[in-house]
């Protein structure tokens, strides 16, 4: 196999079919425990704090830590797989994720598994944006959409599935671990995609000239857990001098961020993104609604579980309609976004808020009395409505840039879509546990969600018309 894909790298062409199909198998593996791990923590949570200790700071950090780590290194990764080859990245990313995972279904504090799930995340960093390069180097031009075209069903499937095997797993304590073998599982399946990721992906040497904004990704790093951690804080201990400090130097080290920006040889974000007004309104707009729509999932899970009283499995079945909206919209608008542009972002806001008013007016009239049925229908609708904005917001956002930037502009939204998770996760948690918990801290944080989702309805306008002809 090393001979084969050896001997097509000196040659130029691309190995046999069934060696592509091999290495599409690995990416995709890689992909999945990315979602997987970004995800599972949404319905542990309440069970590992209850294990470990930690309260609600633990069960904010639980998913914050993870998409932190992994957003801020998100587009480094990128250039560092660029600069010293996408194999030797993919393979350290895969290596780190898998000890990291480790770490996580061992850790006997709340602080070393906040601590590992922060790991875990920047070496997920580091495997993520090496896949579509190390495809685009072995599929031929011509028939790569074929590995393309796998992507969606793949991750909707892992979307709907992921939570709801991480909820049996938990209810079924296999040999007295509770939530710890939902981690540990990565030993055996990171571990099988590395030897074959090692057996199968083609050598590449990189281009040790490419730029790495190393100290702008510090800056950002560091100005997203000051404000992470002040709100956190402020929502677990009370609002005293020590988290509106950190908030504030957040935002002094978010000042310095965007100044590196400005002067960088390689910066994170070009700046000539940020002069555009459609893309910069796209930014904006993906983190004011990723963030909320974020909070808003994992509230739910909590409602339903701290509220309801239901079973991490059961909690997670009942999430399913919203998995389920979310991957049959996403697939239906790929082939409505040329047509309709902006207009189906729109159309996705305004169903995300009619089903988060029907499931805000049923909890306020039922409480913990909700039944599990009345809540698939607003479910299944908030799930259309963000299946709708996922497939187009960002496409949408890239309407109106230069072809040459559309790299990145990518990398630069799948980071942010990542902080805006992990900002989410903090926020609308933090309303969450600071108006008491139960049904009324639910209506109180789905009434932030509506309100935050009505207010990106009318900013639409500033978005580009259409999303690039080439890009859907």
């Amino acid at each position: 196999m090393t001979q084969i894909l050896h001997d097509a790298h000196e040659t130029g062409s691309h190995p046999p079919a069934r060696v592509r199909w091999a290495i599409l198998g690995v990416v995709l593996a890689a992909d999945v425990l990315d979602l997987l791990d970004g995800t599972i923590t949404n319905i542990a949570a309440p069970t590992i704090t209850h294990d470990l200790g930690g309260g609600t700071a633990l069960i904010q950090w639980l998913g914050a830590s993870y998409a932190l780590a992994l957003g801020v290194l998100l587009v480094l990764g990128g250039r560092l797989g660029d600069k010293y080859g996408r194999r030797r990245l993919f393979l350290t990313g895969l290596a780190g994720f898998t000890a990291a995972s480790a770490a996580c279904g061992l850790a006997p504090t709340p602080g070393t598994l906040v601590a590992a799930r922060l790991v875990q995340g920047a070496f997920g960093a580091l495997v993520i944006p090496q896949g579509f390069g190390i495809l685009g180097a072995t599929w031929p031009r011509d028939q790569i959409g074929k590995a393309y075209s796998l992507f969606g069903p793949v991750m909707g499937l892992s979307a709907v599935g992921g939570p709801v095997l991480a909820g049996f797993i938990v209810d079924a304590d296999l040999a007295g671990l509770g939530w710890r073998p939902m981690f540990l599982i990565n030993i055996v399946l990171g571990g099988a995609a590395l030897l074959a990721a090692a057996r199968l992906l083609p050598r590449d040497t990189g281009d040790r000239a490419t730029p790495v904004d190393v100290p702008g990704s510090v800056l950002l790093g560091a100005t997203m857990l000051a404000l992470l951690t002040g709100l956190i804080e402020g929502s677990a201990h009370g609002w005293d001098a020590i988290p509106v400090l950190l908030l504030l130097a957040g935002l002094a080290l978010f000042a310095g961020f965007c100044r590196r920006q400005r002067t960088a040889p390689g910066p994170l974000i070009r700046p000539s993104l940020l002069h555009n007004r459609g893309f910069t309104s796209g930014l904006v707009i993906g983190v004011v609604f990723f963030a909320a729509v974020a909070g808003l999932l994992y509230v739910v899970s909590l409602f339903l579980q701290q509220g309801l009283g239901r079973s991490p499995a059961a909690a997670a079945l009942a999430l399913t309609p919203l998995s389920a909206g979310i991957v049959v919209a996403s697939i239906a608008c790929y082939r409505l976004i040329g047509r309709l542009g902006r207009r189906l972002v729109l159309i996705g806001f305004l169903v995300t808020l009619a089903g988060t008013a029907h499931l805000l007016a049923l909890v306020t009239v039922s409480g913990t009395d909700t039944g599990g049925w009345s809540l698939v229908p607003p479910l299944l609708v908030i799930g259309l409505g963000m299946g709708a904005c996922f497939g187009s917001l960002y496409d949408v956002t890239i309407g109106d840039i230069a072809p040459e930037e559309a790299g990145s502009a990518g990398g630069s939204l799948g980071a942010v879509q990542q902080l805006a998770n992990a900002i989410g996760a903090a926020a609308v948690t933090t309303v969450y546990f600071r108006t008491g918990g139960g049904a009324h801290a639910t209506t109180v944080s789905l009434t932030v969600v509506a309100a935050i989702t009505l207010l990106c309805c009318p900013l639409v306008r500033l978005l580009p018309l259409k999303a690039p002809e080439q890009h859907h």
